[in-house]
C-alpha cells in the first residue's frame, strides 16, 4: 500500500508539473462542437459541457490544489507552530491562556468559518490560501505543544537548564532541532484538508474565479452534465481529489509510525 501511495504522488506529480509547460490550456477556450464528448482515445476523460478537455482541465485543478495546500498548510504550521511553541515553553498562565484560545478556536465550525473569511475578498487561490491558513492552525499548535512539555521533561534540556543556557540557545539548540520532524508531519498531514477545503469553497462559488481550472469548480459544472448522462465531468475531479489525499494520508501515516509508534492518532485529525 506504502509503495502504491508513492508511486501515485510520483505520477501525479510528475504531471503537475510537466504536463502544464508542454500543453498550454486556454482557460476561456469554448468549442461546442466538442461539448459532452464521452472518453475516447482522443480525450480519455471526455470533455465538459462547452467542450474543454476534461484531463487536461484536471491536471490543472490539481497543480492549483496543490499549490494552495502547501502554502495554506505552511501558513497553518508557522501560526500553530508558534502559538505551541510559545504555550509549551512559558507554561503556567500564558499557557493556559493560549491554549483556552486554541481550544476556542477550534470549536468554531472551520467551513463557515472559512466562508466568512473568503466572503470578504475576491475570488482568488490566496484568498483561499488566508482562509485555509487562519482556520486550521489548531492542530499544530497542540502537536507542538506536547513535544515541548515532553522536551522539557528530558534530561539533556535540564541539564542545559541547569548549565545556564539561555532561552534563546534552549530554543534554537535543543527544542527546534527535534520539533522540526514533527512540524513537518502537521504540515504534510494539513495538506489534504486544505485541498478538501479549497475544493469545497470552489465547489460552492467562493474559491478560485470560475473560469479557472479547479476540482471544486470542475464538480460544480460537472453536475449539471450528471442529467444528460455525462458521468465523467463529476467523477474524472472526484477521483483527482481522491487519489492524492489518500496517498498523503497513507504515506504520513506510515511517517507517524516510524517517528513515534505510540504517537495518538489525533495527529491525523
Amino acid at each position: 500500500m506504502t509503495r502504491f501511495a508513492a508511486f501515485t504522488l510520483i505520477v501525479l506529480g510528475l504531471a503537475v508539473l510537466l504536463v502544464p509547460p508542454i500543453v498550454q490550456l486556454d482557460q476561456h477556450l469554448v468549442d461546442l462542437s466538442r461539448a459532452g464528448l464521452p472518453p475516447s482515445f482522443s480525450h480519455p476523460l471526455g470533455t465538459d459541457e462547452v467542450g474543454r478537455d476534461v484531463l487536461l482541465r484536471c491536471v490543472y485543478g490539481l497543480r492549483v490544489s496543490f499549490m494552495v495546500g502547501l502554502v495554506a498548510a505552511l501558513v497553518s504550521m508557522i501560526i500553530g507552530g508558534t502559538v505551541g511553541l510559545v504555550a509549551g515553553s512559558l507554561g503556567g498562565m500564558p499557557d493556559r491562556l493560549l491554549m483556552r484560545c486554541v481550544d476556542g478556536f477550534s470549536s468554531l465550525p472551520h467551513l463557515l468559518l472559512g466562508i466568512f473569511i473568503v466572503a470578504m475578498f475576491a475570488p482568488s487561490p490566496y484568498a483561499v490560501i488566508v482562509s485555509v491558513g487562519v482556520t486550521h492552525w489548531t492542530t499544530a499548535a497542540r502537536i507542538v505543544r506536547s513535544e515541548v512539555l515532553s522536551l522539557r521533561e528530558r534530561p539533556f534540556v535540564e541539564a542545559a537548564i541547569s548549565g545556564g543556557a539561555s532561552r534563546r540557545r534552549l530554543l534554537t539548540r535543543h527544542l527546534l532541532p527535534h520539533l522540526l520532524p514533527h512540524l513537518l508531519l502537521a504540515m504534510v498531514l494539513m495538506v489534504p484538508h486544505a485541498i478538501w477545503h479549497e475544493t469545497a469553497l470552489s465547489f460552492l462559488g467562493l474559491g478560485l474565479p470560475p473560469h479557472l481550472a479547479s476540482l471544486g469548480n470542475m464538480i460544480n459544472d460537472g453536475q449539471r452534465s450528471l442529467l444528460a448522462g455525462d458521468w465523467w465531468s463529476s467523477l474524472a475531479p472526484g477521483l483527482f481529489i481522491l487519489a492524492p489525499t489518500l496517498a498523503v494520508s497513507v504515506l504520513s501515516q506510515r511517517w507517524r509510525d516510524r517517528l513515534n509508534p505510540r504517537m495518538r492518532s489525533e495527529l491525523a485529525l
